[in-house]
């Protein structure tokens, strides 16, 4: 099955933005970069997805917590979305394919033949995403700061016009707190063999 971290793709714009200076609230701003934008997804090696904004490496540099402070903002304007999810409905129409995104079960994927909405508590969150910037030598802020940055992104995303977070109706929640990866993964493994 073929990995997309669609994720990546609207960071990717959004280092994008910023990169050439653009306000990313700006949706005039934006869409004048889009032109001649191209983001490529490499198959996973040793676990790692390797993304390409217009052939320059940005892997490590779209988690960068600028990055994450912009990226709501860049991914509410339509015409980012429309970019990126035709892009997304390729990749998908060979099928054989495992995406990942907070609109990829509905605006993306509404007909996918199996849905998992997975999340965790914004404590839980965190507490993941601090080691995670840890991992990544960046600054770790503390978890009460961190926790307000992904209710507020949640919010924001939950309440854009344009393909907002939801859960699918037909979507199978599946609640990570306390879980390890590899207990995610045997879970995810279980729902995709008994569909």
């Amino acid at each position: 099955l073929l990995y997309l971290d669609t994720g990546a793709m609207y960071r990717a714009v959004t280092w994008w933005v910023q990169q050439k200076g653009a306000d990313p609230a700006d949706a005039h701003a934006v869409e004048q970069l889009l032109t001649n934008l191209e983001i490529e997804l490499e198959p996973l090696r040793d676990g790692i997805q390797t993304v390409r904004v217009n052939g320059e490496n940005v892997t490590d540099a779209i988690r960068d917590p600028r990055v994450t402070a912009s990226v709501s903002l860049v991914a509410a304007h339509a015409c980012v979305r429309e970019l990126l999810t035709r892009q997304q409905k390729r990749l998908g129409e060979q099928g054989g394919l495992v995406a990942e995104g907070r609109d990829i079960g509905t605006a993306v994927f509404p007909d996918a033949e199996l849905k998992v909405f997975l999340t965790a508590t914004p404590e839980e969150r965190a507490r993941r995403r601090a080691k995670d910037l840890e991992a990544r030598g960046h600054a770790v802020p503390d978890l009460a700061v961190l926790e307000a940055q992904i209710v507020e992104r949640d919010r924001m995303d939950s309440t854009r016009d344009v393909a907002p977070l939801v859960q699918a109706v037909d979507a199978t929640e599946l609640i990570t707190d306390g879980m390890s990866i590899d207990e995610v993964i045997e879970a995810l493994v279980d729902l995709f063999r008994f569909r």
